[in-house]
C-alpha cells in the first residue's frame, strides 16, 4: 500500500482509532450540538404519551419469526394503551413500528446517524421522528420516556440499551420499570452466564435477576407490563 493510499484509508476508514488532537478539538463547539439534540428530544417525546421501548436486531429479515413477534407485541401493546418507541431502523424497529402504527397508537422513532443505516423506517409518526448524532443523547430519550423495555434477540446495540437499563435501575439513578426479554432459547445462555459467573462470584445480587422477565409470546411480554403497573398502582394517564 502506498503513502497516498495509507493516508485515504487513514482519512475514509469510519473504524480507524482517533489520535489525542481529534479527540479534544472543538470539544466546547460540540456542546452545542448535544444540547440542541437533548432540547429537541425532550420538547418532541414531552408529547408522547405512555410508551413502552421495544429493541431488537437491525438485522432480521421481514420473514423471520421475530419479525412477525415484533409487530404482534407492539401491536398488543396499542390495545392497553400503549404507543412504541423504537431505534427507527429497519428489521425488529421496523416489525414494532408497523404494529403500533396497526394498532392506531404512537409510533416513534430514535434514530442514530450510522454508515450502514440510512434512513428510517416508514412506519413512524412523522412528528415522533427524531434522528441523533449521539448515542447517549438517544439512550436518555429511551430510558426518560419510555414505561417499559421490551428487548427482542438482538447484538451490541441491543445489549447496550439492556444493560445502560439495568445499570440505572440497579443503582437507582432511575425509578423501576418493567423489562421483558423474549426468546428463551436466544437469552438464555446470557442468564445462565449471570447466574453461573456474576451471581455466583458476588459481582450482582439475587434480587438483581429479578430485574427482568423472561417470556417467549406477545401475549406473556404485554401481560408482564400491564401486571406491573398494575402491582404498583401507578397511573399512567390513559
Amino acid at each position: 500500500m502506498t503513502d497516498k493510499e495509507k493516508e485515504d484509508d487513514r482519512i475514509q476508514s469510519p473504524f480507524r482509532p482517533k489520535d489525542w488532537n481529534e479527540i479534544r478539538i472543538n470539544d466546547s463547539w460540540a456542546l452545542f450540538k448535544i444540547m440542541a439534540e437533548f432540547v429537541n428530544g425532550y420538547e418532541t417525546m414531552s408529547k408522547i404519551g405512555p410508551c413502552v421501548s421495544i429493541f431488537g436486531s437491525a438485522r432480521t429479515v421481514e420473514d423471520h419469526p421475530h419479525y412477525k413477534l415484533a409487530e404482534e407485541v407492539a401491536y398488543n401493546l396499542t390495545k392497553i394503551g400503549f404507543g412504541v418507541i423504537t431505534g427507527g431502523g429497519p428489521a425488529i424497529m421496523e416489525a414494532a413500528n408497523k404494529g403500533a402504527q396497526k394498532g392506531g397508537g404512537s409510533s416513534v422513532g430514535l434514530g442514530v446517524t450510522l454508515p450502514f443505516e440510512t434512513s428510517l423506517n416508514k412506519y413512524i409518526d412523522r412528528e415522533y421522528e427524531i434522528n441523533f448524532d449521539y448515542f447517549f443523547a438517544r439512550k436518555v430519550m429511551f430510558v426518560k420516556y419510555s414505561q417499559g423495555f421490551i428487548v427482542m434477540p438482538g447484538g451490541f446495540g441491543t445489549l447496550d440499551e439492556l444493560f445502560e437499563a439495568l445499570t440505572l435501575i440497579q443503582t437507582k439513578k432511575t425509578g423501576r420499570f418493567p423489562i421483558v426479554l423474549v426468546g428463551t432459547e436466544y437469552w438464555k445462555g446470557l442468564i445462565d452466564w449471570l447466574k453461573s459467573r456474576m451471581l455466583e462470584e458476588g459481582y450482582i445480587s439475587e434480587k438483581d435477576l429479578d430485574l427482568f422477565r423472561l417470556v417467549d409470546t406477545a401475549d406473556e411480554a404485554v401481560n408482564h407490563i400491564k401486571k406491573f403497573y398494575e402491582k404498583y398502582n401507578v397511573k399512567l394517564n390513559f
